[in-house]
């Protein structure tokens, strides 16, 4: 089984200079339910089937397994996806040894922006770089699957 390990984090400050990468995304639920979900994404031109299983109590682990599918399959299985569809432009930002996945979300989640950071085990430490901003690991509301059905620009002020 693999499992993902990994700590959100609001930003807050200048990000997009110090990365090495970016590229869009496009993703969908074909079930959003807490215990299970399974994700459609496109990255670029590449498709993308995942599965992830319920969090764990801290919301920083949980089971999950990827798949890469043809970019017309991604296309086709999009259009059976719950509403809406998540829009962001991902940003790779490396810091110590580690890289910042840094999710700057459009449409109807425009204005939030997000940092991922993946551990190898959940107890890890790290040192935060200076752009972070308050931690949201293991808030719902700031799960994709939630935005998908919540999006960021129905909430009450952050």
């Amino acid at each position: 089984m693999s499992q993902e390990i990994e700590r959100k984090f609001l930003v807050q400050g200048e990000f997009k200079s110090l990365s090495n990468a970016s590229y869009r995304i496009a993703q969908g639920y074909l079930s959003s339910a807490p215990e299970r979900t399974v994700r459609i994404r496109i990255k670029d031109d590449k498709g993308f089937i995942t599965i992830k299983g319920a969090s764990s109590p801290t919301g920083i682990a949980r089971y999950e397994w990827e798949k890469e599918i043809t970019l017309n399959d991604a296309e086709e299985l999009l259009k059976l996806c719950e509403p809406t569809i998540i829009d962001k432009t991902r940003y790779i930002v490396p810091h110590r040894n580690l890289d910042f996945e840094v999710d700057v979300f459009h449409g109807k989640n425009e204005g939030l922006i997000v940092a991922e950071i993946e551990l190898e085990y959940e107890n890890q430490v790290i040192e935060l770089p200076s752009w972070i901003g308050r931690e949201v690991t293991g808030i719902k509301k700031y799960y994709n699957a939630e935005l998908s059905k919540m999006p960021y620009n129905l909430w009450d002020s952050e």
